[in-house]
């Protein structure tokens, strides 16, 4: 797959790439940090599943309500002061679900910092699919790759911090202090606004500049976004219910030692090597075939992973589904401006920026979706049933790529 190639070539393009690397890696790293904290919260707070799956709606409620206002901003203002606010707006508020005394403060936490996460989620892939049209070829499954690294440490890293019996909020607190000192200097160096594109922009009356809240809901985004959303659940489910799940095929004495931790840490970890590698594979395979042979994978892997019913076989499981959708969102994501009218798309580099918040925004109902669901069916008929309907949602992948088959097509230059 060829991008069409920028119109000139922009001399901070290598540190942008670097920059907007760095945001995905630390994201994805406080993101979960605190994944393997959660059934002592749990614990903590008297929560049962169900109970548990509707304080996580919190993350996604949100999210939801920031995702299409994020989007909006980003082609208002760019996609890099938005990323920079909401980075650090995500660092300040890592530790406060940990905090949280009660049940209904902590949902309301989760929900503050879900706002902050999803603002950043649609900001950052605007930037990283501005970066991309720049270079002139895919590089947005590697920025989510850097994404899943993170994600993977970030889980080792709480999974030590529960074996050593460090307090949540203190471990949560110290990783946002080191990501905030860290990586927001170089933010910085995020790609900013195109002044000949800006100086374009038209005006709020001007057809091509609809804004994002009237985004032409076309059958390709609206596929696009089914994908996000089944994908996403899929994620969800391994950050809010993978400990959970070992906990009870390895016993508490075992997660207590960390081992709820192995298993997004496997997820992620194998995510991470799906997407370094995707760039090359989309290119050579094309995005209709990866879908395809993505969902089969990570269908089965999930499946067979969950009927083994041990520990071991289930990391593996969360591996297998975690190298399968690696590539998922960032080719949904690459294709979601290709999905608009010629006549809808937002002139400048954050163009996509209002295609990416409509995606996000669907996929993220996933997130809405998928933690009372699971805890719901657990509830009744246990876990890993619970989790095995996940792996019957990915398998649905390739029908909902039928339909966004216009956007999916490699773009010429």
């Amino acid at each position: 797959m060829v991008l069409s190639p920028p119109r000139a070539p922009l001399r901070d393009v290598p540190t942008a790439r670097l920059a907007v690397a760095a945001v995905f890696f630390a994201n994805g790293l406080g993101f979960a940090s605190w994944s393997p904290h959660i059934p002592r919260l749990q614990e903590r707070l008297g929560l049962g599943e169900a109970a548990l799956g509707f304080a996580l709606l919190g993350v996604a409620v949100g999210s939801l309500v920031a995702m299409p206002l994020a989007g909006a901003l980003t082609v208002r203002v760019g996609s890099r002061p938005v990323t920079r606010v909401a980075y650090v707006g995500s660092c300040l508020v890592l530790p406060l679900p940990a905090l949280a005394p009660t049940p209904v403060l902590f949902a309301l936490a989760l929900a503050v910092a879900g706002a902050f996460m999803g603002s950043l989620d649609v900001a950052m892939n605007a930037q990283g699919v501005a970066v991309e049209r720049r270079v002139g070829h895919p590089i947005l499954s590697s920025f989510h790759g850097t994404f899943s690294v993170g994600a993977g440490l970030g889980a080792l890293l709480g999974g030590g911090a529960v074996a050593l019996a460090i307090v949540p909020a203190l471990h949560l607190a110290v990783v946002a202090a080191v990501l905030l000192l860290v990586v927001l200097p170089l933010s910085a160096r995020l790609l900013g606004a195109d002044p000949a594109a800006a100086g374009a922009r038209p005006s709020p009356g001007d057809a091509a500049g609809a804004p994002a809240g009237r985004v032409p809901l076309t059958p390709a985004l609206l596929s696009l976004g089914a994908i996000a959303f089944a994908v996403l659940l899929a994620e969800g489910s391994m950050i809010d219910w993978s400990a959970i799940y070992l906990r009870g095929v390895a016993g508490p004495e075992a997660e207590r030692a960390g081992v709820g931790a192995l298993g997004y840490a496997a997820f992620s970890m194998m995510m991470a090597a799906g997407r370094f590698a995707g760039d090359r594979v989309v290119a050579r395979v094309g995005p209709p075939a990866l879908l395809r042979g993505s969902a089969l994978l990570g269908a089965g892997g999930l499946g067979l992973g969950l009927l083994a019913g041990t520990p071991a076989a289930a990391i593996a499981g969360f591996a297998v589904l975690g190298l399968a959708l690696s590539t998922v969102v960032p080719v949904v994501f690459s294709a979601a401006g290709r999905a608009l009218p010629a006549r809808a798309a937002a002139p400048g580099p954050d163009g996509a920026g209002p295609a990416i918040s409509v995606v996000s925004t669907i996929g993220y109902l996933g997130f809405l979706a998928g933690p009372p669901l699971i805890g719901l069916v657990a509830e009744a008929v246990g876990l890993p049933v619970a989790l095995g309907g996940v792996a019957a949602l990915v398998a649905l992948i390739p029908l909902l790529a039928r339909a966004a088959a216009p956007a999916l097509a490699p773009a010429r230059p």
